[in-house]
């Protein structure tokens, strides 16, 4: 570890852009279930939806899947508070919570 560093240097303690225990834990959870293919697909859906918001109708036949299959995914993606239901009637619809990708952007840069 310090080969190229004279000796007596420390290496400086980065905690204030750090991410916190809690944080992680959540940025960790979030990363766990967008990183299936057919959820970042339905994330992409419905962020480029008309009025950003869609139901599991919309999302099942242009994706190629049935309203279960996709209906599980959504539960997913809603646990992980990245997507928002909202209940009009018989019909269900979907939208990003806004600023739910933004630490995972973050972190990438």
């Amino acid at each position: 570890m310090g080969a190229d560093r004279p000796q007596g240097d420390r290496v400086p303690v980065l905690t204030a852009a750090a991410l916190q225990r809690a944080e992680a834990e959540v940025l960790a959870a979030r990363l766990r279930v967008v990183a299936e293919p057919t959820r970042l697909m339905l994330l992409s859906m419905i962020h480029a939806a008309p009025g950003g918001e869609a139901s599991v109708g919309d999302l099942a036949a242009p994706i190629g899947l049935t309203q279960p299959t996709v209906s599980y995914h959504l539960r997913a993606l809603t646990e992980a508070g990245l997507v928002a239901r909202d209940r009009r009637g018989t019909w269900v619809f979907y939208s990003l919570v806004p600023g739910a990708l933004q630490q995972v952007r973050d972190l990438l840069g």
